[in-house]
């Protein structure tokens, strides 16, 4: 059982889940999995029953009319267990080949794929006896495992009692039945034992599932200062970030700003808005964006437009047109071009006359 810290509230992130995964941490069920084991056996054993009741019927007419005239050697006892072993495997390897499939698809379902060769690294912290046996003795997760055991002790102690009590008024014809009767009796007897315990034992098995999935999650649980620190490290930390784009926002004005002593004209509102146009007819059809700026860049771009003779010529609902909807290095849109041409046109004059 998870023990609860109050200043653990919140969920598992993804990147805390897939560190536990990685360190073999997951949340399955032992229990879960023996349950589903020998249900698996049950089964597989009922349908198996007739084949391998005829090995082994196989196996013993051999061992009693052959198996007993043969003369023992070094030869003959070799080929007698080689002989042997084959049987065995032909009644054994079936189950063994079920219970194996069957155990790798139940721990698949539960963890998911999942390979981690941590777990096989040795940690000292193995060898902290006083840890263990505080954990062993203290720690509630005992007590819920002692709990799960008797559950399990008095549910396989009640499937033969109940069984037994029902099956005794036929125990007593038995003594008149053949062998071969006597011993279908007694396999259908575990089996119906084997039944009435699984049902219990498989209810304790999903309830321990559920059980460790809820138990995992709250040992997961993260602070919000550990949430916090953890986005900080995927995203970056907000003041750095800023830094960074202050720094990005400075070089881009910086180079923008070198581009203002070639436009041939600074649109401004006066005070707000400041954007500097660049025509030139051999590299594009429309006046180009170079600069532009709201307020202190705005002045910045005035003032630089003034060390550098650009005229400046204010007209306010250009200016803030301009700034909005054309982006640094595109053309002014078409419904632009009479007024810009107009404002080019004046400064032409002006430089003729001059």
């Amino acid at each position: 059982m998870a023990q609860k810290d109050p200043s653990r509230t919140e969920d598992a992130t993804a990147k805390r889940v897939k560190k536990a995964r990685d360190d073999g941490s997951v949340a399955k069920s032992q229990e879960f999995s023996k349950s589903i084991l020998m249900l698996a056996a049950t089964v597989g054993c009922y349908f198996l029953l007739q084949h391998m009741g005829k090995e082994i019927m196989n196996l013993y007419r051999w061992f009693f009319q052959e198996g007993l005239l043969k003369q023992l050697t070094e030869q003959s006892v070799y080929s007698i267990f080689v002989m042997v072993s084959v049987r065995l495997a032909v009644i054994l390897l079936p189950i063994f080949f079920l219970l194996a499939f069957v155990a790798y698809l139940t721990m698949r379902l539960q963890v998911g794929k999942l390979w981690s060769p941590k777990v096989l690294e040795f940690k000292f912290k193995f060898l902290d006896i006083a840890s263990g046996l505080n954990k062993m003795m203290l720690s509630p997760q005992t007590f819920v495992n002692l709990g799960r055991s008797l559950l399990q002790a008095v549910a396989v102690a009640l499937a033969p009692y109940f069984v037994l009590k029902h099956e005794a008024p036929n125990l007593l014809p038995l003594f008149y039945a053949s062998p071969s009767a006597i011993a279908a009796y007694i396999l259908q007897l575990l089996y119906k034992m084997f039944t009435y315990a699984m049902l219990p034992m498989l209810i304790i098995g999903v309830i321990d599932l559920i059980y460790q999935r809820w138990n995992y999650k709250e040992q997961l649980k993260m602070t919000k200062q550990e949430v916090k620190d953890e986005r900080k490290q995927m995203e970056g930390d907000p003041v750095v970030k800023q830094k960074q784009r202050r720094k990005m926002l400075e070089s881009m004005a910086q180079r923008m700003l070198e581009k203002v002593p070639k436009a041939d004209v600074v649109i401004t509102n006066p005070t707000h808005f400041a954007v500097a146009l660049q025509y030139d007819a051999m590299t594009a059809p429309a006046p180009v964006v170079v600069a532009k700026g709201v307020d202190h860049l705005a002045e910045k771009i005035k003032e630089v437009a003034r060390e550098h003779g650009v005229p400046i010529r204010e007209n306010r609902p250009l200016a803030r047109a301009l700034y909005k909807q054309v982006e640094l290095g595109e053309m002014i849109p078409e419904e632009m071009y009479q007024a810009v041409a107009a404002i080019l046109a004046q400064i032409r004059r002006v430089k003729r006359g001059g």
